[in-house]
């Protein structure tokens, strides 16, 4: 019972590290939530700024320069297959870099067929052009229950023409996972990215509060297959994720940490997408926050546990 006991408080303070620092996912469009966002996030938050199909990407600037000026870190998405052709990408590169933005999340894009010349992230991080407006902080997508559109093989590949194409240009990558619903999918992942030598940070992508609907809608949509089947087969796990939020996958991945070889995860910190709205995840994360620094987590409450 005492080991037990010592490996709940172990995982309550590494479920308070883990959202320490943690980044968020916001619709540049949503005036009243980045207002609400300026106002309440940590000083320094990196926030990403969603590129929205259909919208214009030089949108993303004016959310920059708030977000910047309201002490935290934007972050724009940069989606490859959405590109008109270079002249659009060096004009939004340029004006990037006049905002004050340090640093850009890069993604392919869900399109059937390219809009311009750009196929790929790879394609767009070869170009040069953010390299060459001084941009060099580079994330991209990692995808622990693979892409449905993509081969695994593929992806892997790409993946570590990333990293190498990094390494020889001095950029720093960095890799924001796809959201999951359990633990399990993300530390595999994790460790056979580390197998094959690739050391960048990684952020875990998760879902915050929201409905069983919500969830499972946005879940059908990017492709995560293994995790909606947890949410299918197992009512019980489905009513604590959407009641209290992805407080269980932390929980287990700060347990994971504390263990032998998972130390080395090297998971960098948590990246939440606001599917149940931006004001609901940031409710459950100051309530999380106040549970692990008394010391009596939500993992105390799980009834799985």
């Amino acid at each position: 019972m005492a080991m037990a006991a010592m490996g709940y408080r172990n995982a309550s303070s590494g479920v308070r590290e883990l959202l320490r620092g943690h980044s968020i996912e916001l619709n540049p469009g949503d005036a009243k939530t980045l207002q609400a966002a300026a106002e309440r996030l940590d000083p320094g938050t990196e926030v990403s700024l969603a590129w929205i199909p259909g919208c214009n990407p030089m949108d993303m600037i004016a959310p920059a320069v708030s977000l910047k000026r309201a002490g935290h870190v934007p972050v724009p998405h940069v989606c490859a297959r959405h590109l008109e052709g270079a002249e659009q990408l060096e004009r939004l590169a340029e004006q990037l870099k006049d905002a004050g933005v340090d640093r850009i999340l890069i993604v392919g894009g869900d399109r059937a067929a390219p809009a311009g010349s750009f196929d790929s992230s790879l394609a767009v991080i070869e170009s040069g052009a953010f390299q060459r407006a001084g941009i060099t902080r580079i994330a991209v997508g990692g995808f622990p229950e693979g892409n449905p559109h993509i081969p695994e093989k593929v992806l892997n590949q790409a993946l570590e023409a990333k990293v190498s194409f990094a390494r020889n240009q001095g950029l720093e990558l960095s890799i924001i996972t796809q959201f999951c619903f359990e633990a399990e999918p993300v530390m595999a992942w994790i460790r056979g990215v580390r197998a094959r030598g690739i050391d960048v940070p990684i952020r875990v992508g998760l879902a915050g509060p929201a409905s069983l609907l919500t969830l499972m809608r946005y879940a059908v949509r990017c492709g995560v297959g293994n995790s909606l089947r947890v949410l299918k087969e197992n009512p019980g796990f489905a009513r604590i994720l959407t009641e209290r939020g992805p407080e269980p996958i932390i929980r287990e991945l700060a347990l994971s940490m504390l263990e032998g070889e998972d130390q080395r995860l090297g998971i960098a910190g948590l990246h939440f997408y606001v599917f149940g709205g931006f004001q609901k995840t940031m409710d459950w994360i100051d309530a999380e926050r106040a549970l692990t620094h008394s010391g009596q987590s939500g993992v105390l409450r799980h009834p799985l546990a």
